[in-house]
């Protein structure tokens, strides 16, 4: 038993991250109260992007090979963020339902960016000649029992994102910035009210969840993808899931994001590792969204959702 946890946990950790800053990227947004379902349609952008840079610069620099992937997740950095603009100005200037702009952010990534490749390489796919090498953290690995665990076969995007968990919680929760981001998803006509521009912080919610939504991808695209296909296999739908599951809070969103990547661990490692070759494999494969039905449907009752998520918001300002 030890064994096989030891063999399935740095996988589980390395399908986390993308889904962590994604998800962490949809509370921003809904924190300012915008609902951003198009998560998974930015994480496409953000993994498009960097595929594409990573494909010219690992072509025209094959010497530098790991400076070529920053720069691509920098680039889906700045795609998410231009793309979410469509979304913001939809949902925040033009009023539209929120849904169905984020439905609709999905369906123009999806075909853009396979259009786009198609005519780049010939096909759907944009295939990158390496990604980011896993390594142990030097003397942390060698700890009993939490080395082999958390500090094998690990990626510095691992920590950067780790370190990015902590920051959001401390920025929403201890600074001025927050408090107002939070009112706004709250109650945007007392914010309003207080002298808090509501558009301007609901424009920043949801740039921010562009840009981790990007980053997501481009990360999913290094250390797990290896290729861009025209999709992310669904990580945008299961962050919007953590997104519930973890109460809109960036600690519950790592507990839970981090469930739902041992469930995705299971389903996609499951037939190598021997205990779990005797499971029949459709099952584990629809086991993390049976998994994610069955917690959105418990947590549904209590769930904490800022209160005005998803509501336009009418200025008293003429």
């Amino acid at each position: 038993m030890w064994i096989t946890i030891q063999q399935i946990f740095p996988y589980a950790i390395m399908f986390t991250i993308p889904l962590l800053i994604t998800a962490l990227g949809g509370l921003f947004s809904e924190r300012s109260g915008v609902v951003n379902i198009g998560l998974e349609g930015l994480m496409v952008i953000g993994s498009f992007a960097s595929a594409f840079t990573m494909y010219k610069l690992q072509t025209a620099w094959p010497d530098h090979q790991i400076a070529s992937i920053w720069i691509g997740l920098l680039v889906a950095i700045v795609a998410g963020t231009l793309f979410s603009l469509l979304h913001a100005f939809a949902s925040i200037h033009l009023s539209a339902n929120q849904v169905i702009s984020g439905t609709a952010i999905n369906m123009i990534a999806g075909a853009l960016t396979v259009f786009l490749s198609r005519n780049i390489t010939g096909s759907g796919n944009i295939r990158l000649a390496g990604g980011f090498p896993p390594f142990d953290v030097w003397g942390l690995s060698d700890i009993p029992i939490l080395g082999p665990l958390l500090f094998t076969k690990t990626y510095w995007t691992t920590w950067i994102i780790l370190l990015v968990v902590l920051l959001s919680s401390l920025l929403l929760r201890k600074t001025a910035f927050g408090l107002r981001l939070r009112s706004c998803g709250e109650y945007p006509q007392a914010a309003e009210a207080a002298g808090v521009n509501v558009r301007k912080m609901r424009y920043i919610g949801v740039l921010i969840s562009g840009a981790f939504a990007g980053l997501g991808g481009g990360i999913h695209l290094v250390t797990i993808a290896g290729e861009f296909t025209g999709t992310v296999s669904g990580l945008g739908f299961l962050a919007l899931a953590a997104l519930i599951f973890g109460q809109w809070r960036p600690i519950g969103i790592l507990a839970a994001t981090l469930f739902f990547g041992f469930a995705s661990t299971v389903a996609n490692v499951s037939q190598v590792i021997p205990a779990f070759a005797s499971f029949p494999p459709i099952i584990l494969k629809v086991f993390p969204y049976v998994i994610t039905l069955i917690a959105l449907v418990l947590f549904s009752k209590t769930s904490q959702a800022p209160k005005a998520a998803g509501e336009v918001f009418d200025s008293g300002k003429r």
